[in-house]
């Protein structure tokens, strides 16, 4: 008992040695005859190799009691209804499944392999056995059953030496098609009945007959094939029959359908990966499953005792099925849930961005109030500088300073914080453009700057928000840049000139500094940009909020001791 133990072991782990096997003990049978109890106990034998080798269930698989019991009627009707006609239908399903095995072989010497057994069974099925059933297929024609009976166990033999694919698993019952098996099972069939219908309808002799018959299949599937894809401008069977597959007890077009509108109206990734799969219950055969990552966090439906994996990260499904799916509705699922994934994977990114453009909002949002409140800080600066430093000043005029001064600050500090609250969505008062051009004087009256003459145009206003944002940070920029490049008390006058126009249309502001250099240049206004002597993200942020209020702010002039940046109106301005 052990010893047959162990030899079946090693030929379920040695798949060539139980095919060969399997081959060698048929080929026992045929030479014991079609009748005789020699030949069913080699048959038998045969039955029981087939069982470890065959490719549709696993080995390793524990039959219970309806198995052994249908087992046991199969094998007792083949014992009962032993003959030539079993032999035959016997060799011609091996040769279906063999057949049916080297499609799905890459490794040479193994397709190979399966090739020399198939060969071997249809010479068998061709040459012995369709012969011992009809009489006088011979015909005078030689015989060649000697050939063969001796020639086979070196065919046995060159198939033992051909080389194997080290490392290679042994495939399972996945590995052939049903379909393309069928097919050969057909084909034999055809080639068999063939040859019986010409020998009878035209008495033809035997070979002559499977040589008809072999010239009329040709024939027919070069039909077929030509049938399948014409390429003379219109479509073939191919198409018809790709059409069938892919609807094949799958309403795809319907689900489809509702995974688009699904996918329209949930935006939240986990919500619309539940409500896809829930909708698979209504497709055949599928009865539940469960999804997530590798824990499978989330269930719909129920329990079945076939399963299928289908690993599309990050959407790793598991579908329950009533039935065990075949090979063409394992690839329509795994196409579905391919699709879904793909749907997760495009919200998880979309969930993403969006916190992204929350964060870069919030972001911009705090750099703007920062430089706000850095151009605040630095008006107030100046004013506390005056009010120090008023040895041999009019204190009323310092006072009346002031008094203009501080409610201009407090009004840029209350929009600072109402930006705070609504970014983006105040355009700012507006003010008189003489009101704004003095209140500017006064702000940078301590430094080197000159401001040009102006005759305001009457009721011509502009957005004070916008020029007190630009025209800070264009004159501290110039200014801090001079302080690096100029010494103290340089002769040349003020080194900055501001010029505004009577209708507030456009303001410049121009230094006697050294030039934008090239790298700085390339992203100027587009994007934040380091810089010791400025130019950095509050110029960004003032273009940003110039284009906000319809004026563009770019650099006009850029050259050794003339460099000007100009804030020009583009078109209406909002709220004007």
């Amino acid at each position: 008992m052990i010893p047959l133990f162990a030899l079946g072991s090693q030929l379920r782990l040695r798949e060539r040695w139980a095919l060969v096997g399997l081959l060698a003990v048929l080929h026992l049978a045929l030479f014991a005859g079609g009748a005789g109890s020699v030949g069913l106990a080699f048959w038998l034998v045969d039955v029981g190799l087939f069982i470890l080798w065959q490719p549709l269930f696993r080995t390793e698989r524990r039959l219970d009691a309806g198995g052994l019991v249908a087992f046991a009627l199969i094998v007792g009707s083949g014992a009962w209804l032993y003959g030539w006609w079993l032999l035959i239908f016997w060799v011609a399903v091996l040769a279906a499944l063999v057949g049916g095995r080297v499609m799905f072989v890459d490794h040479r010497p193994t397709r190979i392999f399966h090739l020399l057994a198939f060969a071997y069974l249809l010479l068998v099925l061709l040459v012995w056995l369709v012969p011992r059933v009809v009489p006088g297929s011979g015909g005078g024609m030689p015989s060649f059953e000697t050939e063969l009976g001796w020639g086979a166990p070196l065919l046995f033999l060159a198939m033992l030496l051909l080389p194997e694919r080290r490392g290679a698993p042994r495939p399972h019952g996945g590995v052939v098609d049903f379909f393309y098996s069928l097919f050969i099972f057909l084909l034999v069939a055809v080639l068999v009945l063939g040859s019986l219908a010409f020998m009878l309808l035209r008495q033809s002799p035997y070979i002559e007959a499977v040589a008809y018959t072999l010239l009329a299949m040709a024939g027919m599937l070069l039909l077929l094939g030509w049938a399948w894809n014409p390429r003379p401008g219109f479509a073939g069977v191919g198409v018809f029959f790709s059409r069938y597959l892919l609807t094949i007890g799958l309403p795809v077009e319907e689900w489809l359908h509702r995974l688009t509108l699904l996918a329209e109206q949930e935006s939240d990734p986990e919500r619309f990966a539940q409500g896809a799969l829930e909708s698979m219950l209504e497709l055949p055969w599928v009865e539940g499953g469960a999804w997530g990552g590798d824990g499978m966090r989330h269930v719909f439906g129920r329990g079945a005792a076939h399963f299928q994996d289908f690993p599309e990260p990050p959407l790793h499904l598991r579908l329950h099925t009533r039935y065990k799916l075949s090979p063409v509705l394992v690839w329509h699922f795994r196409l579905l849930s391919r699709l879904i994934s793909e749907y997760y994977v495009a919200k998880l990114r979309a969930r993403e961005l969006q916190q992204m453009s929350y964060l870069r909002a919030v972001h911009e949002t705090g750099a703007r109030l920062t430089h706000d409140v850095k151009n605040l800080l630095q008006s107030l600066n100046n004013l506390c500088y005056l009010a120090q430093e008023d040895a041999g000043r009019d204190p009323a005029s310092v006072q009346q300073l002031l008094q203009r001064q501080l409610p201009q600050i407090t009004l840029r500090l209350r929009q600072t914080l109402e930006k705070l609250q609504k970014p983006g969505g105040e355009t700012g008062v507006r003010l008189a453009v003489g009101a704004w051009w003095v209140g500017l004087q006064q702000r940078y009256a301590q430094d080197a700057v000159r401001f040009a003459a102006l005759s305001p145009a009457p009721g011509a206003e502009l957005p004070a928000m916008l020029f007190d944002s630009v025209a800070d940070n264009l004159l501290q920029n110039a200014l801090a840049k001079l302080r690096l490049e100029m010494p103290p008390g340089g002769a040349g006058g003020p080194a900055v000139e501001v010029s505004l126009a009577a209708d507030g249309s456009w303001l410049k502001v121009c230094d006697r500094g050294s030039p934008v250099p090239g790298e700085v240049l390339r992203d100027l206004l587009r994007a934040p940009v380091a810089s010791e002597s400025g130019f950095g993200i509050g110029l960004f942020h003032a273009a940003r909020l110039a284009v906000e209020h319809g004026y563009r702010l770019r650099l006009l002039d850029n050259r050794p001791g003339g460099v000007c940046f100009e804030l020009r109106l583009e078109g209406p301005a909002p709220g004007s």
